[in-house]
Protein backbone atom coordinates (compact mmCIF):
# COMPACT_ATOMS: atom_id res chain seq x y z
CA UNK A 1 0.00 0.00 0.00
CA UNK A 2 1.34 3.45 -0.91
CA UNK A 3 1.00 6.15 1.69
CA UNK A 4 1.13 9.89 1.10
CA UNK A 5 4.11 11.99 2.09
CA UNK A 6 2.01 13.88 4.67
CA UNK A 7 0.75 10.62 6.21
CA UNK A 8 4.29 9.27 6.52
CA UNK A 9 5.51 12.52 8.15
CA UNK A 10 2.60 12.42 10.59
CA UNK A 11 3.33 8.76 11.49
CA UNK A 12 7.03 9.53 12.04
CA UNK A 13 6.14 12.51 14.25
CA UNK A 14 3.81 10.38 16.38
CA UNK A 15 6.53 7.71 16.62
CA UNK A 16 8.95 10.37 17.90
CA UNK A 17 6.41 11.23 20.59
CA UNK A 18 6.19 7.55 21.58
CA UNK A 19 2.73 6.99 20.07
CA UNK A 20 1.49 4.73 17.31
CA UNK A 21 -1.00 5.99 14.73
CA UNK A 22 -4.10 3.96 13.98
CA UNK A 23 -3.28 1.04 11.69
CA UNK A 24 -4.97 1.43 8.27
CA UNK A 25 -7.64 -1.10 7.44
CA UNK A 26 -6.38 -4.15 5.55
CA UNK A 27 -2.85 -3.81 6.93
CA UNK A 28 -1.27 -5.95 9.62
CA UNK A 29 -0.29 -3.90 12.64
CA UNK A 30 3.18 -5.47 12.86
CA UNK A 31 3.93 -4.68 9.20
CA UNK A 32 2.67 -1.12 9.60
CA UNK A 33 4.81 -0.54 12.69
CA UNK A 34 7.85 -1.93 10.85
CA UNK A 35 7.18 0.52 8.02
CA UNK A 36 7.01 3.44 10.45
CA UNK A 37 10.31 2.39 12.05
CA UNK A 38 11.87 2.23 8.58
CA UNK A 39 10.48 5.68 7.64
CA UNK A 40 11.86 7.06 10.89
CA UNK A 41 15.38 5.72 10.20
CA UNK A 42 15.24 6.91 6.59
CA UNK A 43 14.18 10.39 7.65
CA UNK A 44 16.91 10.55 10.31
CA UNK A 45 19.61 9.59 7.80
CA UNK A 46 18.41 11.41 4.67
CA UNK A 47 15.94 14.08 5.75
CA UNK A 48 12.15 14.27 5.29
CA UNK A 49 12.36 14.52 1.47
CA UNK A 50 13.28 10.83 1.28
CA UNK A 51 9.69 9.96 2.23
CA UNK A 52 8.32 11.53 -0.96
CA UNK A 53 7.34 9.37 -3.91
CA UNK A 54 9.28 9.80 -7.12
CA UNK A 55 12.70 10.12 -5.51
CA UNK A 56 14.14 8.02 -8.27
CA UNK A 57 17.89 8.39 -8.22
CA UNK A 58 19.97 7.17 -11.14
CA UNK A 59 22.65 4.92 -9.68
CA UNK A 60 25.82 4.27 -11.63
CA UNK A 61 27.04 0.68 -11.92
CA UNK A 62 29.96 1.53 -9.61
CA UNK A 63 27.60 2.88 -6.93
CA UNK A 64 25.47 -0.25 -7.27
CA UNK A 65 28.60 -2.39 -6.99
CA UNK A 66 29.62 -0.57 -3.82
CA UNK A 67 26.25 -1.33 -2.19
CA UNK A 68 26.28 -4.95 -3.37
CA UNK A 69 29.83 -5.33 -2.05
CA UNK A 70 28.70 -4.15 1.39
CA UNK A 71 26.01 -6.83 1.43
CA UNK A 72 28.45 -9.49 0.23
CA UNK A 73 30.88 -8.37 2.95
CA UNK A 74 28.30 -9.22 5.60
CA UNK A 75 26.12 -6.13 6.04
CA UNK A 76 22.39 -6.79 5.99
CA UNK A 77 20.36 -5.85 2.93
CA UNK A 78 17.96 -3.86 5.12
CA UNK A 79 20.68 -1.79 6.81
CA UNK A 80 22.51 -1.12 3.53
CA UNK A 81 19.27 -0.12 1.79
CA UNK A 82 18.30 2.31 4.55
CA UNK A 83 21.82 3.72 4.69
CA UNK A 84 21.63 4.53 0.97
CA UNK A 85 17.96 5.52 0.90
CA UNK A 86 16.76 2.83 -1.50
CA UNK A 87 14.21 0.07 -1.38
CA UNK A 88 15.37 -3.30 -0.03
CA UNK A 89 13.80 -5.05 -3.02
CA UNK A 90 15.86 -2.93 -5.41
CA UNK A 91 19.09 -3.81 -3.60
CA UNK A 92 18.12 -7.48 -3.53
CA UNK A 93 17.52 -7.31 -7.29
CA UNK A 94 20.97 -5.78 -7.87
CA UNK A 95 22.52 -8.46 -5.68
CA UNK A 96 20.92 -11.23 -7.75
CA UNK A 97 21.96 -9.59 -11.02
CA UNK A 98 25.52 -9.28 -9.73
CA UNK A 99 25.58 -12.93 -8.65
CA UNK A 100 24.24 -14.08 -12.04
CA UNK A 101 25.97 -11.71 -14.47
CA UNK A 102 28.75 -10.03 -12.51
CA UNK A 103 29.46 -6.33 -13.01
CA UNK A 104 27.62 -6.31 -16.36
CA UNK A 105 24.39 -7.19 -14.54
CA UNK A 106 24.56 -3.82 -12.77
CA UNK A 107 24.83 -1.84 -16.01
CA UNK A 108 21.51 -0.29 -17.01
CA UNK A 109 20.15 -1.85 -20.15
CA UNK A 110 18.01 -0.03 -22.67
CA UNK A 111 14.36 -0.81 -22.09
CA UNK A 112 11.53 -1.16 -24.54
CA UNK A 113 10.89 -2.89 -27.80
CA UNK A 114 13.47 -2.84 -30.55
CA UNK A 115 12.70 -0.71 -33.57
CA UNK A 116 11.16 -2.55 -36.51
CA UNK A 117 12.59 -0.20 -39.11
CA UNK A 118 16.34 -0.55 -38.76
CA UNK A 119 17.06 1.02 -42.14
CA UNK A 120 16.27 4.46 -40.73
CA UNK A 121 19.06 4.23 -38.19
CA UNK A 122 22.22 5.97 -39.19
CA UNK A 123 25.13 3.56 -39.18
CA UNK A 124 28.58 4.92 -38.71
CA UNK A 125 30.83 2.03 -39.64
CA UNK A 126 33.82 4.11 -40.73
CA UNK A 127 34.74 5.75 -37.45
CA UNK A 128 34.86 3.82 -34.15
CA UNK A 129 32.69 5.22 -31.39
CA UNK A 130 34.49 7.30 -28.75
CA UNK A 131 34.33 5.77 -25.29
CA UNK A 132 32.89 7.85 -22.47
CA UNK A 133 34.65 8.00 -19.12
CA UNK A 134 32.73 5.17 -17.44
CA UNK A 135 33.25 2.90 -20.48
CA UNK A 136 36.95 3.71 -20.46
CA UNK A 137 37.16 2.93 -16.74
CA UNK A 138 35.28 -0.32 -17.27
CA UNK A 139 37.63 -1.24 -20.14
CA UNK A 140 40.66 -0.58 -17.92
CA UNK A 141 39.09 -2.62 -15.11
CA UNK A 142 38.25 -5.49 -17.45
CA UNK A 143 41.76 -5.52 -18.94
CA UNK A 144 43.28 -5.65 -15.46
CA UNK A 145 40.86 -8.40 -14.46
CA UNK A 146 41.75 -10.29 -17.65
CA UNK A 147 45.48 -10.06 -16.89
CA UNK A 148 44.85 -11.25 -13.35
CA UNK A 149 42.85 -14.24 -14.59
CA UNK A 150 45.55 -15.13 -17.14
CA UNK A 151 48.18 -15.08 -14.40
CA UNK A 152 45.94 -17.13 -12.15
CA UNK A 153 45.43 -19.70 -14.94
CA UNK A 154 49.18 -19.97 -15.47
CA UNK A 155 49.69 -20.63 -11.75
CA UNK A 156 46.98 -23.30 -11.79
CA UNK A 157 48.56 -24.97 -14.85
CA UNK A 158 51.96 -25.02 -13.13
CA UNK A 159 50.43 -26.50 -9.97
CA UNK A 160 48.75 -29.23 -12.02
CA UNK A 161 52.02 -29.99 -13.83
CA UNK A 162 53.88 -30.20 -10.49
CA UNK A 163 51.22 -32.52 -9.07
CA UNK A 164 51.48 -34.75 -12.14
CA UNK A 165 55.28 -34.83 -11.85
CA UNK A 166 55.08 -35.74 -8.16
CA UNK A 167 52.53 -38.45 -8.86
CA UNK A 168 54.68 -39.88 -11.66
CA UNK A 169 57.73 -39.85 -9.36
CA UNK A 170 55.74 -41.61 -6.64
CA UNK A 171 54.57 -44.27 -9.12
CA UNK A 172 58.14 -44.77 -10.36
CA UNK A 173 59.44 -45.11 -6.79
CA UNK A 174 56.68 -47.57 -5.97
CA UNK A 175 57.48 -49.66 -9.03
CA UNK A 176 61.16 -49.71 -8.09
CA UNK A 177 60.34 -50.81 -4.54
CA UNK A 178 58.03 -53.51 -5.84
CA UNK A 179 60.63 -54.74 -8.31
CA UNK A 180 63.33 -54.79 -5.59
CA UNK A 181 61.08 -56.69 -3.21
CA UNK A 182 60.12 -59.17 -5.94
CA UNK A 183 63.84 -59.74 -6.76
CA UNK A 184 64.55 -60.35 -3.07
CA UNK A 185 61.77 -62.94 -2.93
CA UNK A 186 63.14 -64.65 -6.03
CA UNK A 187 66.63 -64.90 -4.52
CA UNK A 188 65.33 -66.24 -1.17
Amino acid sequence: MKYSYEFKKECVQLYREGKWPDTPEGTKEENFHNSIRKWFRLEELHGPEILKHGNNIHWTPDEKLEMVSKVLAGNSIKATAIENGINEGQLYSWLNKYKNYGYNGLVNKQKGRKSKNTSMKKKNIHKPKELNESEREELIRLRAENEYMKAENEIIKKEIALREERYAAQLKAKKQRLSKSSKKKDTD
